[in-house]
């Protein structure tokens, strides 16, 4: 079996120290190990997420010596996602939630100032 390690940037800005860091952390770790490096870009946020930010983080990882064995963009595997949603909801393994965020965040905050972990109903 072959170790995989990855860093997920989000193209919103440029790569900044700590995820830097992280980077390279993991490629030195895997690289170690003789497993695979993946680059996958969280490019989910849409309205923030820029291309020549994309650009711009994978040649600051190359100038760090960075090297991956395969890329991916998040965005693009929207319909692999869909496709487990529904395997999963045809198993009956995934059910709706028709609490709002506040009441999901009210509820785990009482869970909390009672000494107990988050439970959602």
């Amino acid at each position: 079996m072959i170790s995989k390690a990855r860093f997920a940037p989000s193209p919103t800005g440029l790569l900044h120290v700590g995820n830097a860091r992280s980077a390279v952390l993991n490629w030195a770790y895997i690289n170690n190990k003789g497993g695979e490096f993946i680059l996958r870009i969280d490019d989910t946020d849409k309205q923030r997420s820029k291309t020549e930010f994309e650009y711009q983080i994978k040649e600051d990882l190359k100038w760090l010596g960075i090297t991956w064995h395969k890329t991916f963009n998040q965005s693009g595997r929207q319909n692999i996602y869909v496709k487990k949603i529904q395997e999963l909801k045809n198993l009956n393994k995934i059910y709706p939630c028709f609490e709002s965020p506040e009441e999901l965040s009210l509820k785990k905050k009482s869970q909390l100032l009672s000494g107990k972990p988050p439970i959602y109903d």
